[in-house]
């Protein structure tokens, strides 16, 4: 797995007008450009935020990412609870949760 790259993806998702267009064509096909783990390359392409979000995924990135997959504000917020509810806690970055949670 590799956080950088994923991460990477998502921001080229939400810079460029050209991605978009892509991404909405084909979302695998964009995927495949990276050096991403079955599990990051579906959680990109369905899109699973809940799933980014407990991969690592920088919320500032994941908020914009999931707007333009048509996540309003709320469901976003849900998405990221539901997220932890069913991968368990964040994996890795800045939210990671290292050692036990009390």
């Amino acid at each position: 797995m590799s956080l950088y790259t994923l991460q990477k993806a998502v921001y080229e998702i939400n810079r460029s007008h050209g991605m978009q267009q892509r991404y909405r064509a084909d979302p695998a096909d964009v995927a495949a450009q990276y050096a991403l783990s079955n599990e990051e390359a579906s959680a990109l392409t369905t899109p699973n935020i809940g799933l980014l979000y407990v991969l690592g995924v920088n919320g500032q990135l994941l908020m914009h990412f999931a707007a333009f997959c048509g996540y309003p504000w709320d469901a976003y917020v849900a998405a990221l609870k539901r997220g932890l509810k069913d991968y368990g806690p964040v994996r890795e970055g800045l939210y990671a949760v290292k050692g036990a949670v009390q």
